[in-house]
């Protein structure tokens, strides 16, 4: 009897997609923002978190570190770190800054967001389905 070597042949990856993106305004906002900063900044923080009248709120910081388990998106020269927690309650949002004569804001175009509060503060967000192979 003999053994024969079993050689696989490697698949390529499928390339993985980009948690969140900037608009052009949002990405010169927060450069802007990092640039008035007094002190380093590593990069944008993006979560979710529990709360509000809809079940879940955005979350935006300014970290000055990347944490180990942080996914890094870099997206117009600015550094994005989504927490791990958030990545597929993310998956796919563009993020925007608006600017209206009565305020200016981040504003979350999430393709897994279902529904929001009337008053805008807080969010329903279903993690996004796993892709067909």
């Amino acid at each position: 009897m003999t053994v024969e070597t079993l050689s696989a042949t490697p698949r390529p990856r499928r390339p993985r997609p980009q948690v969140v993106s900037l608009t052009p305004a949002a990405a010169d906002r927060v450069r802007e923002i990092i640039a008035r900063s007094e002190s380093p900044i590593a990069g944008l923080r993006v979560g979710v978190k529990n709360g509000g009248c809809a079940g879940q709120e955005y979350v935006l910081d300014y970290a000055k570190s990347v944490d180990p388990l942080d996914e890094v998106v870099t997206d117009q020269d600015v550094t994005i770190l989504v927490q791990p927690s958030a990545v597929l309650f993310l998956l796919g949002t563009v993020i925007d800054y608006e600017v209206t004569r009565l305020s200016s804001k981040f504003v979350f175009r999430n393709p897994n967001q279902t529904d929001a509060c009337g008053c805008g503060e807080s969010v329903t967000i279903q993690p996004a389905a796993a892709p067909d192979a």
